[in-house]
């Protein structure tokens, strides 16, 4: 029986007006908050602040840093019906082509599971919108509702323009899905600030958050510094931003998301074990998944993979089962799903040093940053509401150094 954490203990106060609305001129001018491994008085880590800008002092020389390189799509489709009732379509994932890549470079049509708004207004009828052509032509999108699958619908996209891909329609009438707390409408500028400078591959509905705040300045710095890079796919979901509604934090389902990682990062990081920077919860989630795929010898993870078996390989072991498994199976880039859930008590075998914005309370993320600080992330939220830290997607940044426990 798993030992219950009650998500009231992860709340706290979060006025509007710490709710970032809009980036700041400069990402890389942000706030950024350090918590360090330096003792202090009751064994607590010292917590102090700096810029952005400056994160270089404070990663280790010869360190890994790993980034999320997805894109956020331009996933909300809107349609009109005869009547003029709006039906609003939000894509998160492929289901046929399942591969992100595949189904959006689909020039002929693809089904995704999709969040329907006004969903009671649209039956069995088929939808559409008129698109033009690159030979100045127009063409029509058409989408059917086929399967209702709890709370979302599995949506198929045709069109007869066999020149199109479904990545370029998306980009033609879609529109950028901004997190639903900043309470506006996604604005131009958005389709900028809410990529991270090193996006290229699509798939995302919503941004790796954490890395918004690197620029090209900062990449070079960490260079000149001999810290490296790296990088690993993990398109992010809506389920990102599912508040936590169980009072057992146990009981809550955690969303799957699909990762891709190259065989070279994988050993790449074999390489520098102990030196493992990820930026972003979703970076975290992918690297640490792997360990547990190397022990099973499986593209997938659980929600309660880490917590219901007794993994006895050590880190290096994990990683070079899951590299010897690739090879057998002809895997040059694993391709896998994730569901961890990293929670207080888990056991982090991956990463040493987190680059995280602030996040909800009573949410999965702050639960993650708990586990990452041995309980520690009171102090930090304090620090940070008391120090006019600008909190969420758009907010200020913090690295936190892991809590050893």
């Amino acid at each position: 029986m798993r030992e219950p954490i009650y998500i009231a203990d992860y709340n706290y106060p979060l006025p509007d007006e710490r709710i970032a609305k809009y980036p700041l001129a400069e990402r890389d001018q942000s706030k950024l908050l350090v918590y360090k491994n330096v003792q202090e008085d009751e064994g607590q880590c010292a917590i102090s602040e700096d810029r952005f800008c400056n994160i270089g002092n404070y990663i280790a020389s010869e360190a890994l840093l790993i980034y999320n390189n997805t894109k956020v799509i331009q996933a909300r489709l809107a349609f009109h019906k005869p009547t003029g009732a709006r039906i609003e379509v939000f894509c998160l994932e492929p289901l046929t082509p399942r591969d992100y890549q595949l189904s959006l470079t689909s020039t002929a049509g693809c089904t995704w599971k999709c969040m329907i708004g006004n969903a009671k207004k649209w039956h069995e009828e088929d939808l559409s919108l008129t698109l033009p052509s690159r030979e100045g032509t127009v063409f029509q999108l058409r989408v059917h509702k086929e399967a209702q699958m709890g709370n979302t619908y599995a949506v198929r996209f045709e069109w007869d323009n066999g020149n199109v891909s479904f990545a370029e329609i998306l980009d033609a009438v879609g529109e950028l899905p901004i997190p639903p707390y900043l309470n506006r409408k996604t604005e131009e500028s958005d389709k900028t600030t809410y990529q991270t400078v090193y996006s290229r591959i699509k798939g995302s509905v919503a941004a790796p958050t954490a890395g918004l705040h690197f620029t090209e300045r900062v990449l070079d710095d960490l260079r000149s510094r001999g810290i490296e890079t790296d990088e690993v796919t993990l398109h992010v979901g809506a389920g990102t931003f599912l508040p936590v509604k169980t009072a057992d934090a146990n009981e809550h389902k955690m969303h799957t998301e699909i990762i891709a990682v190259p065989r070279e990062t994988i050993e790449h990081i074999v390489r520098k074990l102990g030196k493992i920077v990820a930026v972003g919860t979703t970076s975290m989630r992918t690297l640490e998944s792997l360990y547990f795929m190397g022990c099973k010898r499986a593209a997938e993870v659980g929600q309660f993979d880490p917590y219901d078996t007794d993994y006895t390989l050590s880190t290096r072991e994990a990683l070079l089962a899951l590299l010897g498994w690739m090879d057998e199976t002809g895997q040059e880039v694993l391709h896998g799903e994730t569901q961890i859930m990293i929670k207080p008590g888990y056991r982090f075998r991956v990463v040493d040093q987190l680059i995280t914005n602030f996040h909800q309370p009573q949410s999965t993320l702050l639960l993650l940053v708990s586990a990452f600080v041995g309980g520690d992330w009171k102090r930090i939220y304090d620090y940070a509401l008391s120090h006019d830290f600008r909190f969420l997607s758009y907010g200020d940044s913090s690295i936190l150094t892991r809590k050893q426990i």
